[in-house]
């Protein structure tokens, strides 16, 4: 992490109320103006303030100020977006969270070095920031009460793991690298390698495009692979290589950081992109949200000067973009077209994620249309 500006607040007034501090942030700029907050503050007054700009600094007790950011959060996030069609509505919606990002974001924590913080009640934070961030500051910081919170959860997803069937095992994610949650599109590559891979040779070269967690890398050197796993975030590369690690796997599967794929071609490319095309509002969103469609783009369009002669790339997708107009109907088919790829073969899921039950979200009934498919693509005969 790069620390950012040093900022200014005042303490008390009158001479010598004043403290420097460094914003120390991923995930949100450094606010123009700092106010000092405490337990007397109420949500309304604190999201006004937020609202127009101000860095929040909490001097006040732990626990009282992970309540604050919950009540604030509560209040922008009701009423629910009204749009027409499901596209206006999916738009109103990711506005919300952008403004929920940016507010939220300004409720500020002072932080020192080894992570040290003197707010009361407040529990160790230097086993979850050190694994998320690295080294601490050397002098006074503020930090988003949010990034701190998304630490400690990160800290115990990667204690804990995640359950993933398909491997008989968990995967331990790190900060800013999406769990497994959604298992659809794993169980999607395991039915795949149980028909496609059956009779392939021992050692075959695989190529996972977007490792994250590692967790298809891990599956594909089960059957048989060696694979070289990419990702153009330093974080995932580590997880990977850790979760490999963990299943006994780390001989075959070679984590790198690549933007996309690796020198060469390979037998197998598997790939599960990010499936919506808009912009993302935080690390985790990345996995999920393609600004235009870009990567996606550049994903299948290079995907052929990747195959060796007779392989096939499988490419995981949701068609939930489709299904809310934000992509349209036939598109895909026409990029693998103009990438000289056609269509092997297809599988299909049905969606089994918590969201896809959630009846308060305005995109409930798109969620639970939600397919996600497995293509199977090879490189279209010449002519």
């Amino acid at each position: 992490m790069i620390p950012g500006p040093e900022l200014i607040f005042r303490e008390s007034p009158g001479p010598g109320g004043e403290r420097r501090a460094t914003w120390w942030s991923e995930i949100a700029p450094a606010p123009a103006r700092l106010v000092l907050v405490d337990d007397r503050v109420t949500a309304d007054a604190a999201l006004r303030r937020a609202r127009s700009g101000d860095g929040l600094v909490w001097a006040g007790d732990w626990h009282n100020a992970r309540q604050l950011l919950a009540a604030m959060g509560r209040r922008l996030r009701a009423p629910r977006p009204r749009a027409p069609g499901l596209a206006g509505l999916f738009h109103a919606e990711r506005e919300r969270k952008r403004i929920e990002h940016e507010v939220l974001s300004r409720l500020a924590v002072p932080i020192g070095p080894g992570w040290a913080t003197p707010l009361r009640r407040a529990p160790s934070l230097e086993l979850p920031l050190g694994e998320a961030f690295g080294a601490g500051p050397e002098g006074p910081a503020l930090m988003p009460l949010r990034e701190i919170l998304g630490a400690i959860g990160a800290h115990e997803w990667l204690r804990r793991g995640v359950p993933v069937p398909a491997l008989g095992g968990t995967i331990h994610p790190r900060y800013g690298v999406f769990a497994p949650v959604r298992g659809e599109y794993v169980d999607l590559v395991a039915r795949a390698l149980a028909t496609r891979a059956a009779g392939w040779k021992e050692g075959w070269l695989a190529f996972d495009v977007g490792t994250g967690t590692g967790v298809l890398a891990i599956l594909l050197a089960k059957a048989g692979a060696r694979v070289v796993a990419t990702d153009l975030d330093p974080r995932a590369v580590a997880c990977a290589r850790e979760n490999a690690e963990r299943f006994g796997v780390a001989g075959r599967v070679q984590a790198v950081e690549a933007d996309l794929f690796p020198p060469g071609r390979a037998r197998l490319v598997v790939a599960n992109p990010p499936w919506v095309p808009a912009v993302p509002h935080g690390p985790l969103d990345r996995a999920v949200y393609d600004p235009g469609g870009a990567l996606l783009g550049r994903l299948i369009g290079a995907l052929a000067d990747h195959l060796a002669e007779g392989a096939e790339a499988w490419l995981v997708l949701s068609d939930l973009a489709e299904r809310l107009g934000l992509r349209p109907m036939g598109e895909l088919g026409a990029m693998f077209e103009r990438a000289g790829l056609r269509v092997a073969f297809t599988l299909e899921a049905q969606p089994s994620h918590p969201r896809a039950r959630d009846a308060e979200d305005p995109l409930a009934d798109a969620r639970r249309a939600e397919r996600t498919r497995l293509y199977g693509l090879a490189v279209a005969p010449r002519g």
